[in-house]
C-alpha cells in the first residue's frame, strides 16, 4: 500500500528580510489534512506561495513539518531520511548530472540504493570498465548486472534506448525530461513526486510528453502527487485536484466536480480558462434570480435551495458555455461585444451588459459573425447557474435522495 495522507501538517519559515512587518513568521501550510489514495493521480494547483511545492518537499523530506504528521502507507515518515521515504521526485529544472551518461542518470539511484563495503565498490567499477571487453575478460558483478538490467528496462519504456551513452548536454529538453522520469521510476518508488515537470517545454512537446505520463502512471500504478499551474494539465492528468491557497485546502475531488460545482469563489475563479463569469443576483421569488432587471430561472438542485433565500443578494457564476448569443428578446440580456479572440474551433467574445455594465465571456461558434461594437442580446441556460453567498462560499446542495431498494427475500 503506498497510500499517502497529511495530517494536521503546518509548515512556518522564519520572518523574511527586509520584511516590513518585523518578527512575522511566514506560515505557509496551516493545519493541512489531505488523503492521496492508493494508485491514485492527484494533481496540487493553486497560486504561487500557497504551499504546494512545499508540500511536495515534506514528502520527500527536503523539508521538516512545523506540525502534524506525514504518512506513506500508514508509516509515519516525518523523521525518516529521505532515502527511507520510498518517494522519488522530478523536479522542474530535471536536476540531471552533467558528467553523467543516460544510462549512469537512471541508475544513480539504483547504484546508491543499498550501502557498499569498498570491495563491491571496486568489483562494480571494474565490471563498468570492462563492459567494452570480450565476454571472458569481463569482470563480473551480479549487483552491477541487475542495475543493467533494469536500466534497460526503463529506457525501453520511455524510449531511450538510442541515447542511453549520451551526455545531458547533447539532449533535448523532451528528452532530459524523459530522462529525469527514468531516473525516478528506476527504483520502483511507492510514490513518485513532480514539481512542474513540463514547464520548460514548448507546447507541442508538453501535449506530448503530458500523454505520456498519464499513460506511464496508469501502467505502473504508482501513486503520484503532480504540482502545476497550466489549467489543461490539471484538468486532463489527475484523478482529482486539490486546490490550494494561503496554505488551506479549498477544494478537493474530480475534475468535473471542480469546474461545474466550485465550493467557493476562488476555486470558480480558478479552476477553468477562461474563468467563471460572476455577476450579482438577487433571488426574487423559489427557482427566480433578478440580474439588470431581468428575471431567469433556475434549474437543478439550486432551484430547491433558492426558497429559503428569498430577497437575499447572492453572487452567480456562469462558465462561458452557459451564455449564447440569441435573437433580441424579452428574457435575453442586451450587451455588446468588447473584444473577441478567434480560436480556430471557438470564439471566446467579452461583452458589456448595457445594465450594469458588467463584463461577461462567452464562447461562440467560430462561422459565428461577431464583431466588436456589435450589439449583441445573451441567453442564459437555467442550468449552469451557481451561486455564492455573501462569504463566498457556494449554496450547500441537498442532500442526494438514497436509491429505493426493493426487499430482497431469501432463496428457499
Amino acid at each position: 500500500m503506498a497510500e499517502v495522507r497529511f495530517q494536521q501538517v503546518g509548515k512556518t519559515y522564519p520572518p523574511r528580510q527586509g520584511s516590513n512587518s518585523a518578527g512575522a513568521p511566514v506560515e505557509v501550510l496551516r493545519q493541512l489534512d489531505l488523503q492521496i489514495d492508493d494508485g491514485e493521480f492527484l494533481v496540487l494547483v493553486g497560486p504561487s506561495g500557497c504551499g504546494k511545492s512545499t508540500l511536495l518537499r515534506l514528502l520527500a523530506g527536503l523539508e521538516s513539518p512545523s506540525s502534524g504528521e506525514i504518512f506513506v502507507g500508514g508509516r509515519p515518515v516525518s523523521r525518516l531520511r529521505p532515502a527511507q521515504r520510498d518517494v522519488a521526485m522530478v523536479f522542474q529544472s530535471y536536476a540531471l548530472y552533467p558528467h553523467l551518461s543516460v544510462a549512469d542518470n537512471i541508475g544513480f539511484g539504483l547504484r546508491r540504493s543499498t550501502p557498499r563495503s569498498p570491495l563491491q565498490q571496486l568489483q562494480d567499477s571494474l565490471h563498468r570498465g570492462s563492459r567494452q571487453l570480450p565476454r571472458p575478460l569481463r569482470v563480473p558483478s551480479a549487483r552491477e548486472e541487475r542495475v543493467e538490467r533494469r536500466i534497460a528496462e526503463v529506457a525501453a519504456t520511455l524510449e531511450l534506448e538510442a541515447l542511453l551513452q549520451r551526455l545531458p548536454k547533447e539532449l533535448s529538453g523532451g528528452q532530459k525530461q524523459r530522462v529525469a522520469l527514468g531516473r525516478a521510476i528506476a527504483r520502483a518508488p511507492a510514490v513518485f513526486l513532480m514539481d512542474e515537470p513540463l514547464s520548460n517545454l514548448d507546447a507541442k512537446l508538453r501535449t506530448g510528453t503530458r500523454a505520456q505520463i498519464v499513460e506511464l502512471q496508469r501502467r505502473l500504478g504508482t501513486t503520484t502527487l503532480y504540482v502545476t499551474h497550466d489549467q489543461v494539465e490539471a484538468m486532463t492528468m489527475g484523478h482529482r485536484i486539490a486546490v490550494l491557497n494561503g496554505g488551506h485546502l479549498q477544494q478537493l475531488g474530480t475534475p468535473l466536480e471542480l469546474y461545474q460545482w466550485p465550493s467557493n469563489l476562488f476555486v470558480a475563479q480558478f479552476i477553468g480558462s477562461p474563468p467563471m463569469n460572476l455577476l450579482p443576483v438577487q433571488v426574487c421569488a423559489p427557482g427566480q434570480l433578478l440580474l439588470a432587471g431581468q428575471r431567469f430561472l433556475l434549474e437543478g438542485p439550486l432551484e430547491a435551495v433558492s426558497a429559503s433565500r428569498v430577497g437575499e443578494t447572492l453572487t452567480g457564476g456562469l462558465r462561458p458555455e452557459h451564455f449564447k448569443l440569441a435573437p433580441a428578446a424579452n428574457r435575453n440580456l442586451a450587451a455588446e461585444v468588447c473584444h473577441v479572440e478567434a480560436l480556430g474551433n471557438e470564439q471566446l467574445v467579452t461583452c458589456r451588459l448595457l445594465e450594469g455594465s458588467h463584463l461577461v465571456l462567452l464562447r461562440a461558434s467560430p462561422d459565428q459573425p461577431v464583431t466588436v461594437g456589435q450589439s449583441v442580446h445573451l441567453e442564459v441556460e437555467a442550468a449552469g447557474w451557481r451561486l455564492f453567498d455573501q462569504a463566498g462560499e457556494a449554496l450547500a446542495l441537498p442532500p442526494a435522495p438514497r436509491e429505493h431498494r426493493q426487499l430482497q427475500l431469501p432463496v428457499l
